[in-house]
């Protein structure tokens, strides 16, 4: 039997892409699944074929992760629909590229908003219904594959996923002792729709992007994504329900910015034996 049988998973941007593959996994394994997403008719026909697919309870709400009130008002919805939670994926996020210094403050507020604030609200809405359940429990937060390896022109987007990391790094310490995993999420690169839902998320009160047409072009300069390392989300998280049984702190899916991650890691370890040497 699955750790997840009989268990209920709630998963934010669960409408489509990683999300809707997430709900899949975790229906697939035997857990009852709420699907929350701002595009709110798409969360329910996600939820309506999970259901018919894997036979599991499966609950929808639109939900917008940076108004706490509907966080709260969807934490109460799952528990009125589905009972409770044991398996938080918080994996809301938006991309927002630009050079640095093109970069405009409505820029950064709608990634920090949404991506930082977002997952810290999601959170706090739902880990008091994690806090009243027993045995199996865990906390998934999604960051990128880009918070271990930077890339160019993405400066906001890779800060909120570096803050969602150290959060996660943080939030796993805090709940160790009550029995809570909390494992952080790195996705590569997928074949989904996260740059237009990202267009379609940001609040329309909000002055234009700084972006600019090539900022994507640049980004994939400095870091070369080959056809084979770009993956469908449901082939990406593969490994996903096994690491989360093992409690792993850290999940990667694919991606091919290992050397890279190890060349920064070599940087700080220098940068401790230079000091240690002082």
């Amino acid at each position: 039997m699955s750790n997840l049988e009989g268990r209920v998973a709630v998963v934010t941007g669960g409408a489509a892409g990683l999300g809707a593959a997430m709900g899949n996994a975790f229906a697939a394994a035997g857990a009852a699944v709420a699907v929350l997403d701002i595009a709110g008719d798409a969360a329910q026909a996600t939820a309506t074929a999970i259901a018919e697919e894997h036979g599991v309870a499966t609950t929808s709400l639109r939900v917008d992760v940076a108004d706490p009130v509907a966080l709260a008002a969807a934490a109460d919805h799952v528990v009125a629909t589905l009972g409770g939670c044991d398996v938080l994926a918080a994996n809301v996020g938006v991309q927002q590229f630009g050079a640095i210094d093109r970069l405009t403050d409505d820029d950064w507020r709608f990634v920090l908003d949404v991506n930082v604030l977002g997952t810290i609200r999601t959170v706090r809405a739902f880990l008091p219904l994690i806090r009243n359940r027993t045995g199996y429990r865990r906390i998934l937060l999604t960051s990128s594959l880009s918070a271990l390896a930077p890339a160019v022109r993405m400066a906001a987007y890779q800060t909120t996923k570096f803050a969602v990391m150290g959060f996660g790094e943080t939030l796993r310490y805090e709940l160790a002792g009550e029995g809570i995993g909390v494992s952080v999420l790195f996705p590569g690169g997928m074949v989904t729709g996260h740059l237009q839902s990202s267009s379609d998320a940001r609040p329309s009160v909000l002055a234009a992007t700084g972006a600019q047409d090539d900022d994507l072009v640049e980004m994939l300069a400095h870091r070369p994504v080959g056809a084979d390392d770009v993956l469908a989300p449901g082939d990406a998280i593969r490994n996903l329900l096994a690491d989360l049984d093992a409690d792993h702190p850290f999940i990667v899916t694919h991606g091919p910015v290992r050397d890279a991650y190890g060349e920064r890691h070599e940087e700080l370890i220098a940068a401790f034996d230079r000091a240690g040497a002082s």
